[in-house]
C-alpha cells in the first residue's frame, strides 16, 4: 500500500529524502531541509577532515538560527499597517476611546500571539463585536466593560480547559454567516450616521428607519456633505486600491485610504470631526468592585455569554479559514480557545475591548509570507511603539474616514455573492442565514443568534426525520392482511404524514405494521402508532355495516 502525502513537508518513501515544505508552511520552530538520506554518526564526525570542524550552535549564521526572521518581519509590518486603522475604527464605532482598540490589538499580538493554538492567525478588536460592545457600554457604562470582558475571558479559558473548542465546529455555518450578515447590516446602518458626523438613533431598526431623515439632513448641511465626501472617498479608495497591484504590495488599502482622507482634510481644512485622543495610559481603567457588582443581573450575564460564545465561534471559524490558506500545522482548537480566553482576561483587566481572531489581518499575515508566530508578536510590538511614541497622530484622523473603513468592512460581512447559489442548492440553509440576520437587526445580537441556532436545529431535525412506508398486499384477496413496513427515522415532526398514510388504507382489511426497519422511533410516534394499531384492530374485528365478515 502506498502512503498518502501530507500537506506539510513531504517525505520520499523510496529514498527517505525530506523535501522542502511549501512556501506558506508554518511552524513554531525553525524548519530544516534534508538533502541526503543518511545521517551523521559520532564515528563519522571523528573521522572528518581537520579542515572541517564540527559546527556548533554558537557558530551558526543568523540565517540558520532564525531562518524565517526576514519573512516574519516583513509580514509583521504589513499586519501592523492593516491593524492600525481597524483597531482605531472599531474602538470609535464601539463608543470607547480610540486607545482601547490599540490596547486590545497590542494584547492580541504580544500575549495571544505567543500562546499555542494557531500559528498564523492574528487577534485584535473585531468589527463583529462592535454592535454588542456599543450596546454593553450604553447599558452598563465604560467601567463595567472591563468586568464583562474579564469574565468572558475566564469563561473561554474554562471552555478550553474542558476541551470544548472542537465543538464550535458543530455550529451551523448558515448561523455563523447569518450572524456576520446581521452584524454587517447593523454596522453599516450605524456607521452611515458617523459618515456624516451625525449621531445614530440607537438600535438597528431605529437606525434603518432614520435613514431617510439622515439623507434630508445631510443634503441641507455643508459640514455633513463634507464629512460624507471624505467617508465616500475612503470607501472608493478601499475598493480601488487593491487593483493597483504595485501600490497594494507596499501599502495596505485601509491605511492608504485613511492616510489619503487625513491629508485631504488637513489640506482643505474641512470642518469635520477628528478622533479624540486621551493617551494610552490614561485610557487604561481596570474595573472596580462596583463594576463587578453589576454582573449579577440577567442582562449582564447574557452579555457575558454573548461575548464568550460569539468571540469563540468567530475565532475558531477564522482559524479554520486560515488553515485553508497555508500548508503548515493545523490549529489546535482547544489551545486556541484558551489563548483567546487569556487575551480577553488581560483585556478585561485593562478595561479594553474584547478580542477575537480577525480574518482580515490573518489573511494579510499569510499573504505577506509569514512563517511563524513571530510575525503576529512583532505586529503587537509595532502597535505598542506607535501608541506610546506618537499618540497625537490619532488626533488628526477624521472620524468619517474610519466610518468609511467600517462601512466597507460591514459590506464584506454580507454574503452577497454566496446567497443566490446557496438558495438554489440548499434552500433551508439560506432561510436560516436570512432569518438569523433579520433577527439580529430586529432584536439584538444574542437573541438573534439563539433564534438562528433554534432554526438550524429545527431544520436539521426535519431533514433527518425521513420516514418511508412500504405498503404491500393491497391487491391480495380480501382475507389477506396488508403489510406495512416503516423505514427511516420516525419523529413527531413526521407523525401527521405517517398517520395520514395509515388512515388512507382500506378500513375493511387487516393491517400488519412492522416497525423493525426504523432507525429511530421517538416516544410521540411510538405512542401514536400503538394507539392507532389498537384502534385499528378493534374497529376491524367489530361488526359494522361496512365489515359484515366479522358479524356474528
Amino acid at each position: 500500500m502506498t502512503p498518502k502525502s501530507t500537506p506539510g513537508a513531504a517525505t520520499d518513501v523510496t529514498t527517505g529524502v525530506t523535501a522542502p515544505p511549501p512556501a506558506h508552511t508554518t511552524t513554531d520552530a525553525p524548519l530544516t531541509t534534508s538533502t541526503t538520506s543518511t545521517t551523521s554518526t559520532p564515528s563519522t564526525n571523528s573521522s572528518s577532515s581537520p579542515s572541517s570542524p564540527p559546527s556548533s550552535p554558537s557558530s551558526s549564521p543568523p540565517s540558520r538560527r532564525w531562518p524565517h526572521l526576514r519573512a516574519d518581519f516583513t509580514a509583521s509590518i504589513v499586519v501592523f499597517l492593516v491593524a492600525l486603522p481597524l483597531c482605531v475604527g472599531v474602538a470609535v464605532a464601539s463608543g470607547v476611546p480610540a486607545e482601547l482598540g490599540l490596547i486590545t490589538g497590542i494584547v492580541g499580538g504580544l500575549l495571544t500571539g505567543l500562546l499555542p493554538g494557531s500559528s498564523l492567525q492574528v487577534s485584535g478588536p473585531a468589527a463583529g463585536l462592535t454592535v454588542l460592545v456599543f450596546e454593553a457600554v450604553k447599558q452598563f457604562g465604560l467601567g463595567t466593560l472591563g468586568a464583562l470582558v474579564l469574565v468572558a475571558g475566564l469563561l473561554q479559558l474554562a471552555m478550553g480547559a474542558l476541551r470544548l473548542g472542537r465543538w464550535f465546529r458543530a455550529i451551523s455555518v448558515a448561523v455563523v454567516q447569518g450572524m456576520l450578515a446581521g452584524i454587517g447590516l447593523v454596522l453599516i446602518a450605524a456607521q452611515l450616521y458617523t459618515l456624516t458626523d451625525a449621531k445614530a438613533p440607537g438600535s438597528g431598526l431605529a437606525n434603518l428607519g432614520g435613514l431617510p431623515r439622515l439623507v434630508i439632513g445631510t443634503a441641507g448641511s455643508g459640514a455633513a456633505l463634507a464629512a460624507f465626501a471624505v467617508g465616500a472617498g475612503t470607501i472608493a479608495v478601499l475598493v480601488l486600491w487593491p487593483r493597483w497591484k504595485r501600490a497594494a504590495r507596499i501599502l495596505p488599502a485601509p491605511l492608504a485610504a485613511v492616510a489619503l482622507a487625513t491629508l485631504a482634510v488637513f489640506a482643505l481644512d474641512l470642518p469635520i470631526a477628528r478622533v479624540e485622543v486621551q493617551g494610552l495610559l490614561s485610557s487604561i481603567q481596570p474595573p472596580g468592585g462596583s463594576d463587578f457588582a453589576q454582573l449579577a443581573g440577567i442582562g449582564a450575564i447574557g452579555t457575558i455569554l454573548a461575548f464568550a460564545l460569539i468571540a469563540s465561534a468567530e475565532s475558531l471559524f477564522s482559524a479554520a479559514a486560515v488553515d485553508r490558506l497555508h500548508d503548515g500545522p493545523r490549529t489546535n482548537y482547544d489551545k486556541e480557545l484558551m489563548a483567546q480566553g487569556a487575551g480577553n482576561t488581560v483585556c478585561g483587566i485593562l478595561g479594553a475591548l474584547p478580542m477575537t481572531a480577525v480574518i482580515v489581518r490573518s489573511s494579510a499575515n499569510v499573504s505577506a509570507g509569514a512563517r511563524t508566530k513571530a510575525s503576529r508578536v512583532m505586529h503587537g510590538a509595532w502597535l505598542l511603539i506607535f501608541a506610546a511614541a506618537v499618540p497625537a497622530a490619532l488626533g488628526i484622523i477624521p472620524v468619517a474616514a474610519l466610518a468609511g473603513v467600517l462601512v466597507h468592512a460591514g459590506w464584506k460581512l454580507l454574503p452577497v455573492r454566496d446567497f443566490v447559489p446557496l438558495w438554489r442548492e440548499h434552500r433551508g440553509e439560506a432561510v436560516v442565514l436570512a432569518a438569523t440576520a433579520i433577527a439580529i437587526v430586529v432584536t439584538n445580537m444574542f437573541e438573534g443568534v439563539l433564534i438562528g441556532l433554534l432554526l438550524a436545529v429545527a431544520k436539521t431535525a426535519w431533514e433527518t426525520s425521513h420516514v418511508h412506508l412500504e405498503i404491500s398486499g393491497l391487491d391480495a384477496p380480501a382475507g389477506e392482511p396488508i403489510q406495512v413496513r416503516a423505514l427511516g427515522n420516525a419523529t413527531f415532526l413526521r407523525l401527521p404524514k405517517i398517520l395520514d398514510q395509515l388512515e388512507a388504507l382500506p378500513h375493511d382489511r387487516e393491517v400488519t405494521l412492522d416497525l423493525s426497519g426504523l432507525r429511530h422511533l421517538d416516544h410521540a410516534c411510538a405512542t401514536a402508532l400503538t394507539t392507532w394499531s389498537n384502534h385499528r384492530t378493534t374497529s376491524t374485528n367489530s361488526p359494522t355495516p361496512d365489515n359484515p365478515a366479522h358479524a356474528p
